[in-house]
């Protein structure tokens, strides 16, 4: 009987293990993710790639505001749902002409003991990675709650390498930091350069997308997808036990987040390989949110454009109409009675200089900044009705700029700074959209410089996130396609709201006339930035000596002019300025030849080489034609590239143009040194090429018929 007694007792040992602990494979088998509940009822995940430890067993959960019980332990499972997905979608623009989604589900519904309570966490494990999410249905236990934090964990098997930027609550505009995670701590202050606004947390806060290399030769990159009213998140390290925590944006009242269900939270992702190229090529962002929501999408289309910026952003010319004004106040500041300063960029005869030039290159768009009323006093004095959106300086004539553009087939990009109000952004919204189409502008230029207002809140934060997606939403009423730059991080939701062409929201090229970005940040850029959606760089600098522009500004652009070309295919963004002034295109010609050439829509694109920091290569296939082009950026050393055209089609013959650093190039100290060459190639023909510091090469490869 004793024998029988430790048999049946084994025996529900392993039917309560079962019961506790689910495994979910990747459709390919090489990722598995482990589920289980610790004896507290604490929920826990595991991951491994091949067979090896990817992150250590690591908690999940929600701490709660106020509330007698937080979402922490105390859980069993009620119910476990597997399935399959497997679909193929068509995006409106994109990398790719069509893109796979296929993963293995797994939804794990968990019942508090002590409050009877749901919740639910759905896994979904692609090939290149996992994706998590909370999940809590209608309930009556469960209506309205406050998060206070939120648990979730990623445990590293060790100190891995990781580029990584500090966290911060209203600034993602920092040059990233190569460092093993034990040093975050020690580097983050170097880290740390002063922005318009920025809060930091802690020592050890980094944002997402965080990219990581192991010792072993794994890739990790962490962020999240699908940020839909709720708080953006950050990473917070314990760099002792090398334990990522998620740490939400808070409040002005410090609070995370305030919820209803039913709801649902962003997806955690997790991707892994032992091939970085997989990191860049991976589509797990787009795939984890909700389809496209916009049913006549035609009026969406890719723009390459010029724009009235380069010369205010190095300080050659300004916003502002007058230097009499220290304060304006919209409709009763008389600017007619006012004398110009003279360096007023916006004026109707430098901006007809654009679209003429515009016209002549076949350039989509001419974006212009400073045209409206209220720059006088727009930063840093936390004004709350800054900008109407609606009203011209003297200068600027809407009518005739609108008619003069129309003329030259040229369309106008809006530009709508916000100064960071976004109460008085939401209330003239449907003013300022509705004078864009009566004007012939298709796009706008949206930017929220300086600390946020309602005053305490952040960039970040719930309410703020909230704000983006509505002017988002309230955009595709009236077909208008947005720019957003200083706004939360992407997260996927151009796939459901394709309107949403680009996104500034890291270090962009303005910073190249602010001092100077780091040679090598154009190869972390797509490791880590992209990963959420495109970028609006603005690359296309020319002219590195930003003295020449202003005598008074002694920064360096610190790449080579093949390195700026070749943004154009390893930036993908279907929304790409050439940013420097006419006049500089027009000493290079034919180096510009490039960027008028370039694509902007793709039917494919193929990674040839990538390693976080130091290189990348990309093969890009445009839409709808046989033409292909290629992009290098390069890191601190000169490197050698090689690669192979297998990926052009066999029996076809091509006239690749290759735009290269010259022997001499370096980007400190020769930056417009480069070669130009044209040669007969095919789907057997191999090429190599030498990367200069902070250089690169673009190919522009044309079909022979």
């Amino acid at each position: 009987m004793k024998f029988l007694y430790i048999l049946s007792f084994t025996v529900l040992l392993s039917f309560l293990n079962l019961a506790n602990s689910q495994e979910l494979n990747s459709p390919n088998s090489e990722l598995t993710m482990t589920f289980s509940l610790e004896n507290d009822g604490t929920p826990t995940y595991e991951l491994s790639y091949k067979n090896k430890e990817v992150i250590k067993p690591s908690h999940l959960g929600l701490e709660l505001k106020d509330d007698e019980k937080s979402l922490l332990n105390d859980f069993n499972i009620i119910k476990t749902e597997n399935s399959t997905f497997d679909d193929t979608w068509t995006p409106v623009w994109g990398e790719e002409k069509e893109i796979r989604n296929h993963y293995n589900e797994l939804a794990v519904s968990l019942k508090q003991n002590e409050t009877n309570r749901i919740v639910v966490i759905r896994f979904r494990l692609f090939n290149e990675g996992l994706g998590f999410r909370y999940e809590f249905p209608q309930q009556e236990n469960l209506v309205y709650f406050v998060i206070k934090e939120e648990k979730s964990q990623f445990a590293m098997t060790g100190d891995h390498t990781a580029f990584w930027i500090p966290g911060d609550y209203d600034t993602q505009e920092y040059d990233y930091t190569e460092s093993k995670l034990s040093e975050i701590s020690t580097k983050f202050d170097e880290a740390v350069t002063s922005n318009a606004s920025q809060q930091q947390f802690s020592k050890t806060g980094v944002q997402t997308a965080l990219m990581m290399k192991t010792a072993e030769g794994l890739y990790i990159n962490l962020h999240e997808a699908a940020l839909i009213n709720y708080a953006c998140m950050h990473l917070n390290l314990d760099d002792e036990n090398m334990v990522f925590e998620s740490w939400l944006t808070p409040d002005v009242n410090g609070d995370k987040g305030y919820m209803q269900a039913p709801f649902n939270t962003p997806w955690r992702t997790i991707m892994v390989s032992d091939d970085a190229r997989d990191i860049l090529t991976s589509k797990i962002t787009l795939n984890l949110n909700d389809p496209c929501k916009i049913e006549d999408t035609s009026w969406i289309k890719p723009v390459k454009y010029i724009g009235v910026w380069w010369e205010m952003i190095t300080g050659k010319s300004s916003w502002a109409y007058t230097d009499e004004l220290a304060a304006i106040q919209l409709g009763i500041t008389d600017y007619s009675k006012v004398k110009p300063n003279k360096t007023h960029a916006a004026n109707n005869t430098k901006v007809k200089r654009y679209i003429d030039f515009a016209s002549e290159h076949g350039f989509d768009g001419v974006l212009v900044e400073g045209w409206n009323e209220g720059w006088e006093d727009w930063f840093g004095k936390s004004k709350d009705y800054v900008f109407d959106f609606v009203t011209p300086y003297p200068d600027f004539d809407v009518e005739d700029i609108h008619k003069y553009a129309k003329s030259k087939g040229v369309k106008m990009i809006m530009h709508h700074e916000t100064s960071g109000s976004t109460r008085n952004y939401e209330r003239h919204m449907d003013k300022a959209y509705q004078f864009m189409k009566d004007h012939g502008y298709d796009a706008v230029k949206s930017g929220y410089v300086g600390n946020i207002l309602p005053r305490g809140e952040h960039h970040y934060s719930q309410w703020i996130v909230n704000h983006y997606q509505y002017a988002i939403e309230k955009a595709a009423d009236y077909k208008v396609m947005v720019n957003a730059h200083e706004a939360v991080r992407p997260t996927g939701i151009c796939r459901t709201y394709p309107n949403l062409i680009g996104n500034e929201s890291a270090r962009g090229t303005e910073f190249q006339a602010f001092g100077g970005s780091k040679s090598n940040h154009v190869t972390v850029l797509p490791f880590t930035r992209l990963i959420g959606g495109p970028m609006d760089y603005t690359p296309g600098i020319f002219e590195m000596d930003i003295s020449k522009l202003n005598p008074n500004n002694n920064s360096h652009v610190n790449s080579t002019i093949a390195n700026q070309l070749a943004l154009y295919v390893t930036m993908y963004s279907p929304l790409q300025m050439a940013a420097d002034l006419p006049e500089h295109y027009e000493q290079f010609m034919d180096a510009f030849q490039f960027i008028k050439d370039v694509a902007i829509d793709w039917d494919e694109s193929l990674y040839l080489e990538a390693e976080p920091g130091y290189y990348i290569t990309v093969a890009r296939k445009e839409k709808g034609s046989n033409n292909w082009f290629i992009g290098n950026v390069n890191g601190n050393n000169s490197r050698t590239s090689n690669i192979k055209l297998n990926f052009l089609e066999k029996g076809k013959k091509y006239r690749a143009t290759i735009y290269a650093d010259a022997k001499d190039a370096h980007y400190k100290t020769n930056p417009q040194a480069y070669t130009i060459m044209t040669k007969k190639v095919t789907s057997k023909s191999k090429l190599s090429q030498v990367s200069v510091p902070g250089g690169g090469y673009a190919i522009s490869i044309m079909e022979v018929k």
